[in-house]
């Protein structure tokens, strides 16, 4: 028996486009993982997902008519329980056997235990039943596969829709699933697999183009022709990996030849979308009126994108042009009547984003902040109005911490207007838009360039590798604008859960983090944190401390990103550095200690050093060098004399790295005092006095990192 490519589709009305490529490839992932799991698929199997906008489907290759019959042995119960004085089947025993449907003749209890197989298990004896279990056929195995790759489907939005019932009752039966579904494909080689899904029996028949396919319907002979026929009888490209590299190719083909340098804008999600919506695409060149470019240009293009899924061109300078390109699903003789019918499509969507920025100039943006008390920011927290005061509050308490007396004022005009174009129109209508239009309208109205920029900047970092604010106003206001939302929700207890952070709490964290460290900002979290608070009033309870948590914890995550090692994260952020800009530092410092050969012997020695403190309770770094009696501590005690200064000195001056290879000497000394030093000796005095040389040692040795972290 040889195996043969399976190919197995699922014809339906237009699937969701942004959920396209991964109900694809769910599809294809399960129906193998299920094959595989009956033992259908081989070595050699792979699988290639397909998904256009009306069909899923999977080629997997190498699969078995019928899966091999497989051994099995099943424990029964303990010698002692299932068989009797004579050796013969017990009650217990034939019950079980009849349970797991044994194929034993029951009436002879003699033959019955000569049948089964004894074996130690553990320290009794245990009865074990063999049999042979028969391999899952194709056609029952690829039933089960199907039912359960539709089953577990990652569908958005389940539909429900009737079919007339097939049986001898009349009536009809409802179906739930993603869309419509009107047929199913099934083939393994060139035979039909009898399967049925959805209310459809699987055949050889799907359909083309809704338009341009040759012929209706398209008829797959094998499993391997697939993707050949529906491309030259259904004019469909099945794949979605390959209809999006033929999109792309269309799209720089077509700004070549415009020429002048313009390029397609680059947006990974809208190619995404753009191949779920097409079966077969054709790129065309459209424009319009050149008089629209006068709108800040992030409004068109994004009308552009977001309502028509066109692709707006750019010139070489990066500037929006009058051209745009459009992916057709259709490729006529004469395309004329298609780019007419884009082109007067987009007009009154370009005109509307020119009349709201026209209407919006008409008033200042100091002139809307009293309409944002009637914009409600959260039940518990107020009005966006009473959002923006504690924001400035909040901008206020960081400028002062930087010691900057020319920020305060500009840092202030930005806090008050950064939300004022939640409340205009523009912003009304496309709200991806907030502080980019503040930033245009701020311009409008006369303001410094630093204050419009930072309308703009206060929300950044957007997302993941987003830039960062790019003046100091904008950096102080997106500080606080993010403190204020994290002091808040922490505040009144809106914590994030494993799948649910509807306020972006991980973001805002990671982009207080990014701006601390990229900047290189003097500010202490703790400080920082704390004054948030006051700006609040009655309203929160003070959770700060839980906050600092959560920011460390992003911090940590961030860094293994990074590639830092765990141990190493560790052990810098055991001791919650409040200058998040010096972690860096103070992880390659770390980083070399650890490379030393002298690190894991001071780290174990840092952490049994660490273990007699915690133990002995409060204890002073403090030494009295009359008490020290054995020639150990005393060397020891010299050794952080002459030593701990310098590294200290080396600390203070920001040399994390030296500081710490300063202190690796101490290796010696510490290696000898535990071997020949009790220090919880009989007298109480030696023992206080040794183990306060031990806490000298312990805060001279944790000031970069908590070192004991390091040791294995």
């Amino acid at each position: 028996m040889t195996t043969k490519n399976l190919l197995v589709e699922l014809f339906v009305e237009e699937l969701p486009p942004k959920a396209l490529q991964k109900l694809g490839d769910a599809f294809a992932g399960v129906l193998f993982e299920q094959l595989q799991a009956q033992g259908l698929t081989s070595a050699d199997t792979i699988v290639t997902p397909y998904a256009s906008p009306r069909r899923l489907a999977a080629h997997i290759s190498h699969i078995w008519l019928k899966a091999e019959d497989k051994p099995v042995q099943i424990k029964l119960m303990p010698v002692a329980v299932g068989l009797d004085a004579q050796g013969h089947a017990t009650p217990a025993l034939l019950k079980k056997l009849a349970a797991i449907g044994a194929d034993i003749d029951p009436t002879d209890p003699a033959a019955v235990a000569a049948s089964l197989h004894r074996a130690p298990d553990g320290k009794a004896e245990a009865l074990f039943y063999h049999s042979l279990v028969t391999g899952a056929t194709l056609d029952m195995g690829l039933q089960k596969a199907l039912d359960e790759a539709i089953a577990k489907l990652p569908i958005p939005k389940v539909m429900t829709y009737q079919l007339e019932s097939d049986c001898e009752l009349p009536g009809w039966s409802s179906v739930h699933f993603v869309r419509p579904a009107h047929g199913l494909v099934a083939l393994h080689g060139s035979t039909v697999v009898p399967v049925k899904a959805l209310g459809l029996q699987a055949g050889h028949n799907t359909q083309g183009h809704r338009f341009e396919a040759a012929v209706s319907p398209v008829v797959i002979q094998n499993a391997d022709s697939y993707a050949a026929t529906l491309a030259r009888d259904g004019a469909v490209i099945a794949s979605f990996t390959e209809r999006r590299a033929e999109i792309a190719r269309q799209l720089a083909a077509a700004a070549e030849r415009i020429g002048n340098g313009v390029r397609p804008i680059d947006d990974a999600a809208l190619l995404d979308e753009v191949t779920a919506l097409v079966e077969r695409p054709n790129v065309l060149v459209c424009q319009f009126e050149q008089e629209f470019l006068d709108v800040p240009q992030e409004c068109l293009i994004l009308t552009m994108k977001a309502n028509q899924k066109y692709f707006p061109l750019l010139d070489a300078a990066g500037k929006l042009t009058h051209q745009f390109l459009v992916v057709s699903n259709i490729s006529p003789q004469d395309a004329s009547a298609v780019v007419q019918g884009n082109e007067r499509v987009v007009r009154p969507r370009l005109a509307d984003a020119k009349f709201f920025f026209d209407q919006d100039r008409k008033k200042t943006l100091a002139s809307r902040v009293e309409f944002l008390d009637k914009v409600v920011y959260h039940n518990k927290l107020g009005t966006q109005g009473e959002r923006v005061q504690r924001v400035r509050a909040i901008a206020h308490a960081i400028a002062q911490q930087l010691g900057d007396v020319a920020l305060p004022q500009w840092i202030d005009q930005a806090a008050l207007l950064a939300k004022t174009d939640l409340v205009t129109d523009m912003v009304g209508e496309f709200p991806e838009l907030q502080g980019i239009m503040g930033r245009y309208y701020a311009l409008n109205d006369g303001l410094p360039a630093d204050v419009a920029d930072a309308i703009e900047d206060h929300y950044k970092p957007r997302f993941a590798g987003d830039t960062l604010p790019r003046n100091t106003t904008g950096v102080v206001v997106a500080l606080a604008d993010k403190l204020e939302t994290l002091v808040g929700m922490f505040g009144i207890g809106n914590l994030p859960t494993g799948d649910r952070d509807p306020f972006a709490l991980r973001r805002h964290a990671l982009g207080v983090i990014r701006m601390l460290v990229e900047k290189d900002l003097p500010l202490d979290l703790g400080t920082l944190l704390a004054s948030a608070v006051p700006a609040f009033g009655d309203k929160i309870q003070d959770a700060t401390p839980a906050l600092a948590d959560f920011i460390y914890d992003r911090l940590a995550g961030a860094l293994r990103e990074q590639g830092y090692r765990a141990q190493e994260v560790e052990a810098v952020l055991a001791l919650r550095p409040q200058r998040l800009a010096e972690v860096a530092k103070r992880l390659e410092a770390v980083r070399a200690f650890a490379a030393l050969p002298e690190a894991p012997a001071l780290a174990a020695a840092n952490k049994r050093v660490g273990n007699i403190l915690k133990k002995a309770g409060e204890v002073d770094a403090h030494v009295n060098p009359a008490l020290l009696q054995e020639q150990a501590e005393q060397d020891l005690f010299a050794a952080l004399q002459r030593f701990v200064p310098e590294a200290n000195a080396q600390f203070e001056a920001g040399d994390y790295t030296t500081s710490l290879q300063t202190l690796a000497v101490l290796r010696a000394p510490v290696d000898v005092f535990f071997d020949d030093v009790m220090v919880n000796a009989e007298a109480m005095d030696v023992r206080l006095n040794r183990q306060g040389l031990l806490k000298v040692l312990h805060v001279a040795m944790n000031r970069v990192a908590d070192l004991s972290r390091l040791a294995a």
